[in-house]
């Protein structure tokens, strides 16, 4: 039988091997098996949302253990081929049970959303369990967290069951340039399920993959730069990232405390916000930055904003991208422009100025990369000091594993140029630190919250994924939702980005938009 760890050599294999009980395994069964969709007492699983499950739960057509077991089969059959989760929980069907009898005794209902759902949670998000947490890499394997990340936390409090661990770009995509998104040493390359030669995108990318498969019901990923909005994009999915500080980092392996949020990856808008109303709020492990978000946090949650008229009297800022003009007549411009008459007709004002597309333009690049270099080095090294125990203590710890493990951790292919241009950081007193921080502060005054106030902006659209990276540097929220598919059948999605504390106008756009479009389709895999 062959494994995800097939090429690596039996040395390495025999320091490993007490780690590896819990990884997922490639399986024999072929990839073409035929997967019917799974029902019980009439109720079909697949596709099914949060309040779908919920209300089969309360009318005793649909049990947690039967979800659980649906979505186990499901990774067991599919995750030979789309590498889309790294483990599952051992404990999936005895939390399971538990949320059953916890049920029952309530009489079938139970107030919180999340009580008995299955959540895949990505593999940089720390749990308390026996989960292994190592951003993908053979550095972290067998390292034990002191507690929870902020946001498992939450979840567990709502009675959510941890499903597992979703495979990611190893270290979220910052140790190398040239390793291709969505591949760890741990996991593997995690592809994407419409079209499996297509880029996946990532660092989020099992998460984006594996709930656009059903193989989980809903799923968290983590972005500094894109790492929800562009996997979520090209798998068909929609993904939130929420305004820095929304949600805790608390426990969450780092790159940027300055950029670094953690948010829903989901079939629809409806679970996206359902799923991010368990998670948001205060925590004192990450006391700065959620303290100054959870003002934004509305009374009552953002499932109040989900309204099927949320356009009607919105003001959009409209930009078509650089590139734009290159591609009229393909179908993401057509479709575009199809999308833009929905918006009108559902009662939005669009607006559309050179200004607008100017921001766009915005030279932050070299800016971003410093700033993301000095704070990896800093944030990193403190995650490592506060786990109880790990093979690695600090990032010079970590660079040395993977010379010591090049076969493993795939170095002549692709190198770890970044943390080794991050080791070479001193300390957050340095000029070009402090000369960045300004440039990108000066860039998000004078673009986008300058556009947004002058022209009296609700949010942003555009299907151009430069946005992603002006939200990125300013901390600002952002929302893609399933716009249509290209030629070879690849996924995009509308971006809907917006001021900091805006998810309100975000989740009323963007849940209108999908009511009116309805475009995902389930991928045949």
């Amino acid at each position: 039988m062959k494994s995800h760890c097939s090429g690596y050599s039996w040395a390495a294999m025999a320091i490993l091997a007490p780690y590896f009980s819990f990884i997922i395994f490639a399986h024999e069964t072929p990839f073409h098996t035929v997967l019917h969709n799974y029902s019980t007492e009439g109720f079909s699983i697949e596709e099914a949302t949060i309040p779908e499950i919920q209300q089969a739960f309360k009318a005793g057509k649909l049990t947690s253990r039967g979800l659980v077991e649906f979505y186990l089969d499901r990774i067991k059959k599919l995750n030979q081929r789309l590498h889309a989760v790294i483990e599952v929980n051992p404990d999936a069907l005895l939390l399971a049970d538990i949320a059953d009898t916890q049920r029952l005794k309530a009489g079938g209902t139970i107030e919180s959303a999340l009580h008995g759902i299955p959540v895949l949670i990505k593999d940089n998000i720390a749990s308390k369990d026996k989960l292994n947490t190592t951003a993908g890499s053979f550095a972290l394997l067998g390292s034990k967290v002191a507690r929870d990340a902020g946001v498992v936390n939450k979840l567990r409090k709502s009675g959510a069951i941890i499903l597992g661990k979703a495979s990611l770009s190893e270290w979220a995509h910052f140790r190398a340039f040239n390793a291709p998104s969505g591949w760890s040493a741990r996991g593997g390359q995690v592809k994407n399920p419409y079209v499996l030669t297509a880029d996946p995108s990532g660092s989020s990318t099992g998460s984006a993959v594996a709930v656009a498969a059903n193989m989980a019901a809903v799923t968290l990923g983590t972005e500094t730069d894109g790492s929800i909005l562009s996997p979520s994009s090209v798998n068909g999915v929609v993904g939130i990232k929420p305004t820095v500080g929304l949600t805790s980092r608390a426990g969450v392996i780092p790159i940027s405390h300055h950029q670094d949020t953690v948010g829903p990856i989901c079939r629809t808008v409806t679970d996206a916000v359902y799923l991010l109303d368990e998670i948001v709020g205060y925590d004192p492990r990450d006391h700065r930055a959620s303290k100054s978000a959870a003002p934004f946090i509305p009374k009552g949650g953002y499932k109040q904003f989900l309204k099927p008229d949320g356009l009607h009297g919105k003001r959009l800022g409209i930009t078509r991208g650089s590139d734009f003009s290159k591609s009229r007549g393909s179908i993401e411009a057509i479709s575009f422009e199809k999308h833009l008459a929905t918006l009108r007709q559902k009662g939005a004002t669009l607006v559309e100025n050179s200004s607008i597309d100017a921001i766009f333009n915005a030279g932050y690049g070299n800016d971003m990369q410093t700033i993301l270099l000095y704070d990896f080095k800093q944030d990193l090294n403190m995650y490592l000091s506060e786990l109880l125990e790990s093979p690695v203590r600090t990032l010079a710890d970590a660079i040395a594993f993977n010379n010591r493990h090049p076969q493993e951790e795939k170095i002549p292919e692709y190198g770890q140029d970044e943390f080794l241009e991050a080791q070479k950081k001193l300390n957050f007193n340095a000029e070009g630190y402090k000369k960045s921080l300004k440039n990108v502060y000066s860039i998000t005054k004078n673009g986008i919250d300058k556009v947004l106030k002058d022209y009296k902006l609700d949010a942003l659209v555009t299907l151009d994924d430069s946005i992603i990276g002006l939200l990125a540097i300013a901390g600002y929220p952002g929302i893609t939702v399933p716009a249509g598919y290209n030629k070879l059948g690849v996924p995009f999605g509308l971006y809907f980005g917006g001021g900091r504390g805006s998810e309100t106008n975000l989740v009323e756009i963007s849940y209108a938009f999908e009511h009116a479009t309805k475009i995902r389709k389930i991928p045949h895999v």
